[in-house]
């Protein structure tokens, strides 16, 4: 694909990289099968000190694949869930999905029961791979069948016991009925002789994203949309067989499934897996694995470098700090470049563009910046009302086209044609996010179009969530904002009109807890303030954004 001729960042590209990009024409299995082949004995995967190695790893993507088909009837373009927290099952899941030509649907492990029946119910999924604590989340009637996972049983000998947090080393469990098979039973299983061929163009992955109707939509990348990603990045930033990757980001997110898992078996190289993020856990695995590479958001940076005990690690394997999903704060950057030596590699990337898209180039950064443009990659800011191109340095919506830009949404044509317009010939997709270009060819966050809070990373849809929140019988009205949080970015609030009968009766705390046991937590409001009533324009809408203005004003003035 040929890049935009003449665009101002290209006096800044990084020297040794191609301006344009070649995606491999290959699947994402393919790249186990080599990677077996080359290092069997290597550990692909370090998991609270247990080590898989890539030929344990192909052996069970292999065994697994064979029980989905051969067991049950899984077919090629069927969809399968997967929702787990970050262990080796889940890797096992993913590949072993792909080899039966199937196409994975990676759920949020924080997702709620409701949640959960929607992926399934618009995905037409049947079939789920579950880990077990996740089971009291799943709707019995919304699958056909499952396959259960306990953590423990990935924990081996050599295991770290500083590294194992009390919940992963809770034994297997007995399966509740018999329409749930124990992962030891698909590992159990014969594999089949030859590998099914796929197409780079088939569906690979469904990762949904939340959107403004409050209804989450299916992102549909294929193994080249993916690869498209991943073969970018690892010229970006000179990633080989020997990184040690810290895969601590979630996997069911495109920032974890891509660079904590698909990068080091694309690369060959090993994953040094955390179930779930702890810093003081991380900065001892740093040390202990020789870590050089840590693609994580703002916040967990933040987090590991304020810990006292972090000054006190050997940390001079890291070699590079990427990330995104929120802007990493100046003083923080200074810290990490003045004490450590580092420079955070901010980049930008959403679910539509599996992640990698913009990134700042390794030797000329700017700081809380989207970077350039990458490989291939043609993005502009254009009016979002006549969609004409502006001039430098004038705000509006980013539009981008590239070889990661997903297909469309799942079964939602009507928000394809919402999200994607042609300029000169090229589709272009539509991120929603307001943003300006400086005379370099840097692009640079300044607002959104679409309403959307970004807490720790995680996109929140207000929508989504008060339409959750209607459902309390003590709620008349609800708006849903951003508020600024020190950790998180951004945080969930909402300002709640009680009905007459519920005052009095009902706490702001009372509500909070409401909503986590119906929302995934990093949607769920944290903070609920309750009001007598909600500005409104003259055709009756909740005045959302002056409400936030307001909040966010009241916010700087109490820290200054």
């Amino acid at each position: 694909m040929t890049t935009r001729a003449g665009a101002p960042h290209f006096r800044f590209w990084p020297k040794g990289v191609a301006r344009d990009l070649l995606v491999p024409r290959t699947t994402l299995p393919e790249y186990l099968d080599v990677a077996a082949r080359r290092y069997p004995d290597k550990p692909a995967i370090v998991y609270c000190g247990s080590k898989t190695t890539y030929a344990q790893l192909k052996q069970q993507v292999d065994a697994v694949a064979a029980f989905l088909q051969r067991c049950l009837g899984v077919a090629p373009g069927d969809r399968v869930l997967l929702a787990s927290q970050n262990c080796p099952q889940f890797v096992v899941a993913f590949y072993a999905i792909l080899r039966a030509g199937a196409v994975v649907v990676p759920v949020n492990p924080m997702s709620k029961a409701a949640e959960v029946r929607y992926y399934a119910q618009d995905s037409g999924a049947r079939v789920a791979f579950v880990a077990q604590e996740l089971l009291p989340n799943l709707d019995p009637d919304a699958f056909e069948v499952a396959i259960v996972h306990a953590y423990s049983d990935a924990l081996g000998p050599d295991r770290m016991a500083d590294e194992v947090p009390e919940w992963v080393a809770i034994p297997r469990q007995p399966l509740p009925g018999p329409r749930f098979h124990g992962f030891d039973e698909a590992l159990a299983c014969v594999p089949i002789g030859a590998a099914l061929q796929r197409d780079p163009e088939d569906l690979a992955v469904l990762p949904y994203t939340s959107g403004t109707t409050g209804h989450p939509k299916g992102c549909m990348h294929t193994h080249a949309t993916v690869l498209a990603s991943l073969a970018s990045s690892q010229v970006w930033k000179g990633l080989n067989a020997e990184t040690v990757v810290l895969a601590v980001a979630p996997l069911f997110h495109m920032l974890g499934l891509q660079n904590g898992m698909n990068m080091p078996i694309v690369l060959g190289a090993t994953a040094v897996m955390m179930p779930r993020w702890n810093a003081a856990v991380a900065a001892r695995l740093i040390e202990r694995h020789r870590v050089t590479v840590w693609t994580a958001p703002p916040a967990m940076v933040l987090d590991l470098f304020s810990q006292p005990q972090t000054q006190q690690r050997d940390l001079s394997s890291l070699a590079l700090l990427s990330g995104g999903g929120a802007a990493m704060p100046e003083a923080v950057s200074a810290m990490l470049a003045q004490r450590y030596g580092l420079s955070y590699n901010e980049a930008y990337g959403l679910s539509e563009t599996a992640a990698f898209l913009h990134a700042n180039p390794l030797a000329r950064g700017k700081r809380q910046c989207l970077g350039i443009p990458t490989q291939g990659v043609d993005s502009r800011i254009i009016d979002p009302a006549t969609l004409k191109e502006l001039p430098q340095g004038e705000v509006g919506e980013l539009v981008t086209h590239g070889e990661q830009v997903m297909k469309g949404y799942w079964n939602k044509p009507e928000a394809d044609r919402e999200s994607f317009v042609e300029i000169e010939g090229k589709r272009f997709f539509r991120t929603g996010d307001l943003a300006m270009m400086d005379e370099e060819g840097y692009f640079f966050m300044r607002d959104r179009l679409k309403r959307m809070i970004n807490a720790s990373g995680y996109k929140v849809w207000p929508a989504e969530v008060e339409s959750a929140m209607y459902e309390h019988p003590a709620i008349h009205e609800a708006c849903v904002i951003a508020v600024p949080d020190g950790k998180r970015g951004e945080t969930v609030k909402a300002l709640v009109v009680l009905k007459p009968a519920f005052r009095g009766n009902v706490s702001e705390h009372q509500l909070v807890d409401w909503g986590r046991e119906r929302m995934a937590v990093y949607k769920a409001p944290r903070i609920v303030e309750f009001m007598d009533a909600l500005p409104k324009s003259g055709t009756g809408k909740i005045l959302w954004r002056e409400l936030q203005e307001a909040q966010q004003r009241a916010a700087q003035e109490a820290t200054t």
